[in-house]
């Protein structure tokens, strides 16, 4: 994947607040999950913006977020809990862009899609 323009703000605050104090993997992916989960303000709407073959949603489908998914769901990748036909879903939250979320709830999945296209990895 190629790496977007650096957003030094972002990257300070990447460093700074999310993976600060992170040594390995499990770290930087635990990391990330409570920060995701301290910033999103739940519920909020989001559209797709991207199809995945982890995931069922297609570009334009539009869902409620609830939720992160578990701690195990989000060791390799960031997964929020959505409902789709009437069941409780985790898609990756790289897929999604909130509609008509508060700004720390964008700022945050603007994090998480900073992160993921910079090419970055736990």
């Amino acid at each position: 994947m190629g790496k977007g323009k650096r957003d030094s703000v972002r990257e300070h605050r990447i460093d700074m607040e999310i993976i600060v104090d992170c040594y390995d993997e499990s770290e930087r992916a635990m990391g990330w999950f409570y920060y995701l989960q301290d910033k999103l303000r739940f519920p909020f709407r989001a559209k797709c913006i991207t199809k995945r073959a982890t995931s069922p949603l297609h570009a334009g489908d539009e869902v409620q977020v609830s939720d992160m998914a578990s701690e195990e769901d989000c060791e390799h990748e960031m997964f929020v809990l959505v409902r789709w036909k009437n069941e409780d879903l985790a898609v990756p939250l790289a897929q999604l862009k909130p509609i008509g979320a508060d700004a720390q709830t964008v700022q945050a999945v603007e994090d998480w899609h900073y992160w993921v296209q910079q090419g970055y990895e736990f």
